[in-house]
């Protein structure tokens, strides 16, 4: 719409500084000082229009070129940028990954038994009741239901639940129907850790079945007492709370789990280790 605007309003003008020329040569052939003052007195404000337009023309021109010019330098910008924010996206995403990747070669070393198959978080399936998520590596890759997924520092992300060729599904310990065997090193005690959901206390799992004499403190770490599905000593999570059961016979603790799930992006499959 511009455009065509912008067309009809040059044409005019063009229209106008033709007709002023036309006139200038007839008008030229006029002689005499009087026809020629007569002559030049009319000519005056044509000539001035006649500029006028011709500048308006030209302003029209280099507007319009500079506009597309511009415009063609913004997508090339805006192309270059594009590509910037996507090198930094995988620099950055590379950076994490080399970071989780030296972690977990120190946990190597020190668990040299640990045998692992390394997957990237592909999506999330988590409710008032349920938590899992995807990763990309399933059958093809070694990976068995049953097998413990850990992040790079020991700390116990969940348990894999369902195998695909090239994908696996691991329920969390976020769930409430994972049960974990755990113990709490500080002070010996025993009991099972469970996804708090169903709870409505703090905190993100609970560990239930303490001696109702037992004494939590704050921060106490909680880890896994071992089993043939996961190793022991895998850190789970640590105290936030405490208190009486429902039926005033055993205690419980409430846990903040050590692995942040917010920012899970990679985990370790333990495919191998020796059970103690």
């Amino acid at each position: 719409m511009k455009r065509k605007f912008f067309s009809k309003r040059v044409g005019v003008i063009l229209l106008i500084a033709l007709v002023a020329a036309v006139f200038f040569a007839v008008v030229s052939t006029i002689s005499g000082s009087h026809s020629t003052n007569l002559v030049q007195t009319m000519l005056t404000p044509v000539r001035s229009l006649a500029t006028s337009a011709a500048r308006t023309v030209e302003q029209y021109y280099n507007y319009a070129y500079s506009y597309e010019s511009l415009q063609a330098e913004n997508i090339v910008l805006q192309e270059k940028i594009t590509e910037m924010e996507a090198s930094i996206r995988d620099a950055d995403t590379l950076e994490r990954e080399n970071e989780r990747l030296r972690e977990l070669l120190n946990l190597a070393e020190e668990h040299d038994d640990y045998s692992f198959i390394s997957g990237q978080v592909i999506s999330w399936d988590s409710s008032n009741w349920k938590s899992t998520f995807t990763i990309n590596k399933g059958a093809k890759s070694g990976i068995e239901t049953g097998m413990c997924a850990i992040n790079e520092f020991g700390q116990m992300a969940g348990l894999v639940t369902e195998v695909g060729t090239n994908w696996s599904t691991v329920t969390s310990i976020l769930d409430s129907s994972l049960e974990i065997s755990a113990s709490v090193p500080s002070t010996g005690y025993t009991g099972v850790v469970e996804g708090s959901y169903r709870s409505g206390k703090n905190g993100d799992l609970q560990l239930s079945y303490l001696p109702i004499d037992a004494v939590m403190k704050n921060g106490d770490q909680v880890v896994t007492t071992g089993s043939t599905l996961y190793p022991k000593d895998l850190i789970l999570g640590y105290v936030c709370d405490a208190g009486l059961d429902d039926n005033g016979i055993s205690k419980y603790a409430m846990l903040e789990s050590a692995v942040d799930f917010d920012s899970l992006e990679q985990v370790f499959i333990i495919t191998e280790y020796e059970i103690n």
